[in-house]
């Protein structure tokens, strides 16, 4: 569900469902207020390291708020190893919505759910994993390369100068000290306390200081452990949801680009615009959609146009690209 009247970025649907609520366009594809009608909302999270994919999680996440009706629930698919902190705390967070407002949260594992993954996966009212998808890693990683030596024998030498005793411990260019290093320790250790007490509050059926070792646990294994609620594909659970009379909406957030070229001169002469409407999106689309169409066609004319260098049997007669061969053994 894209914001077709632009703004990407944070706070950018929230604008748009102002001006037209998304209900308005789920309902031209078959979603409406009926309250004998069940509805699941899917959406997909596949984590970086730096928990980019955020942005558009909470996008996702303010649209199906703002659209549910008691009943509903959300479906979420994740697949992540985890990465910085503070991004994937941030992504737990935007899941915790959910619940803020009353709705049931699956979430579904098809490979890994580690370290911040299941910092996320923790969130949910029911954790699905595939029969050999890993959960776990609950602790905390720091690693920083270290060139001091290297440097001091080519007679560099770099310099910090810091007004706070901590303010820098351990960096690339300094040189390592036991209490730099204890120090380190110290800060890791804060932040798994921190990892700890969040998993167990949301999962208070763990066992949380015998699974959060760093270690991670395969399909049957992490069951027996707690860390999921149930061993089976995303697929299976999207038919059973099927089958208990739900209807299923993936929703997916794609901000609308502006159009480059003449042919951006079609769409209306500002995107903020708020009587744009429909009609503007459908517009943007149509462009979009017969820019790329018009380039080929015309090209492929020219190319046909050309009788000099061509001969009726080359025009006519397929051709094999060069480097078809090698191609399809790389696809084999």
């Amino acid at each position: 569900v894209g914001n077709i009247q632009g703004g990407a970025g944070a706070g950018g649907l929230i604008k748009s469902l102002q001006d037209r609520p998304l209900s308005v366009i789920l309902g031209t594809i078959g979603y409406s207020n009926d309250t004998t009608r069940k509805n699941l909302f899917v959406s997909e999270f596949p984590g970086d390291v730096s928990a980019s994919q955020v942005e558009t999680l909470r996008e996702e996440v303010t649209a199906i708020v703002r659209t549910a009706k008691p009943g509903d629930e959300v479906l979420v698919v994740l697949q992540t190893g985890g990465g910085t902190v503070t991004g994937y705390g941030l992504a737990a967070a935007q899941l915790q919505r959910f619940k803020e407002h009353g709705m049931k949260l699956t979430i579904c594992v098809e490979q890994v759910a580690a370290s911040g993954g299941y910092m996320m996966t923790c969130v949910a009212d029911k954790v699905v994993a595939s029969p050999f998808a890993v959960l776990g890693s609950i602790g905390v990683i720091s690693d920083l390369p270290n060139v001091y030596e290297r440097l001091k024998k080519e007679g560099i030498e770099f310099q910090t100068v810091t007004a706070g005793k901590y303010k820098r411990t351990l960096t690339p260019t300094k040189k390592v000290t036991e209490e730099d290093l204890e120090k380190s320790k110290a800060d890791l250790e804060d932040v798994l306390k921190l990892f700890k007490a969040f998993v167990a509050d949301n999962r208070p059926s763990l066992d949380i200081d015998k699974v959060a070792t760093g270690e991670t646990w395969f399909g049957q294994d992490a069951l027996d452990m707690g860390l999921c609620d149930e061993l089976k594909t995303v697929d299976d659970v999207l038919n059973e949801y099927v089958d208990d009379g739900y209807d299923v909406y993936e929703v997916k957030y794609d901000p609308t680009g502006a159009v480059p070229g003449p042919l951006g001169s079609l769409l209306p002469a500002t995107e903020s615009r708020s009587e744009g409407g429909l009609m503007s999106g459908v517009a943007r689309w149509l462009v979009k959609s017969i820019v790329p169409a018009l380039r080929n066609e015309l090209a492929s004319e020219l190319k046909n146009m050309d009788s000099s260098t061509n001969t009726v049997k080359e025009r006519y007669m397929m051709r094999d690209e060069k480097n078809s061969a090698d191609r399809i053994r790389m696809e084999l």
